[in-house]
């Protein structure tokens, strides 16, 4: 995996702006670093960051903090209310339609709110326009940033990222204070492991439900478990995925399951983990700190039952 291992900081900006709103939001322009270094990046098996956070340069950007990249640019479209729409343009400008599958989609649609009091991680249906369009994931008011995950054929993995306002009053939420134990739906999932800044580091997330060990873990996304991180502030985007497969004969269905990560600088990080058991996908999230930073006194977090809380943490 070969997420960023030389950056320090980021000077939040409005990089471009788009006019129109479409479903309950409208679009603001991406947050973008003040010196932009363009980047390439591969795709890769499980146990690497991302699908668009590699690179094999030393000075580059994790994913997501970009709306156009290597010529390919993420476009909100107009959509009735309750719908969420967009399209990817390529380096022709014309709208992409044909898209490799990687972990098991060809498109992956992840939004969170930048207090990061809200996550939604779905998958839109692509028309034959080029169009991606799924019910709104954007739950509540404030300032979201949808986060495009894909790789279109012939070219590399990409994550692109747009800010998309959903107007009415807000109420700013404080980051949860840094866990080692989220509950979610009835389950325990305990973290151990500490990301370090610039070094690849080993979390595993142990799944339990009422006091026992949870061993028959559904594959979920071609794994037994799938994990977003989003760094505090930026929102810089890390997508990992569990060492091993479903499929390989060594890889057992649970409680653990181990992730390699690597975070590209200091701060504090939120950890969004998908895990699929009894025919239901549910999401456990916790606070993590890398590098020296001070610590609240709290080690235990509770994930919303009953639909992920508000506004809003789910998949679909």
């Amino acid at each position: 995996m070969n997420t960023a291992t030389k950056l320090s900081g980021f000077a939040l900006g409005l990089a471009a702006m788009f006019t129109g709103a479409y479903g309950i939001g409208h679009v603001a322009g991406p947050a973008a670093p003040a010196a932009e270094t363009r980047h390439e990046t591969t795709d890769t098996d499980h146990g690497a960051a991302g699908h668009g956070d590699e690179s094999a340069g030393d000075a580059h950007l994790p994913g997501g903090l970009l709306v156009s990249e290597r010529g390919y640019t993420l476009q909100p479209v107009t959509a009735p209310a309750g719908e969420f729409a967009f399209r990817i343009t390529g380096p022709d400008g014309a709208p992409v339609t044909r898209y490799d599958v990687a972990h098991d989609k060809r498109m992956h649609l992840i939004v969170a709110r930048r207090d990061l009091s809200g996550f939604r991680h779905v998958h839109p249906e692509l028309a034959a326009d080029g169009t991606w369009r799924v019910a709104s994931p954007l739950a509540g008011p404030g300032v979201w940033r949808a986060f495009a995950d894909f790789t279109p054929t012939g070219g590399e993995s990409l994550t692109l990222g747009v800010d998309v306002t959903v107007p009415g009053p807000l109420a700013a939420r404080p980051l949860p204070a840094p866990a080692t134990t989220a509950t979610v739906d009835g389950y325990t999932v305990t973290l151990t492991g500490t990301p370090e800044p610039g070094r690849t580091s080993r979390l595993t997330l142990t799944v339990s439900r009422a006091g026992r060990p949870v061993t028959d873990l559904q594959p979920y996304l071609g794994a037994y478990g799938h994990l977003v991180a989003l760094r505090q502030g930026d929102l810089a985007y890390l997508h990992v995925h569990p060492e091993g497969t479903p499929d390989d004969g060594r890889t057992p269905a649970g409680p653990a399951v181990t992730f390699a990560a690597e975070v590209p600088s200091a701060g504090a990080y939120r950890l969004y983990l998908d895990f699929r058991h009894g025919d239901t996908v549910h999401t456990a999230e916790f606070t993590v700190l890398a590098g020296d930073q001070p610590t609240p006194a709290s080690t235990t977090a509770s994930t919303p039952d009953a639909g992920h809380g508000t506004p809003g943490h789910g998949h679909s």
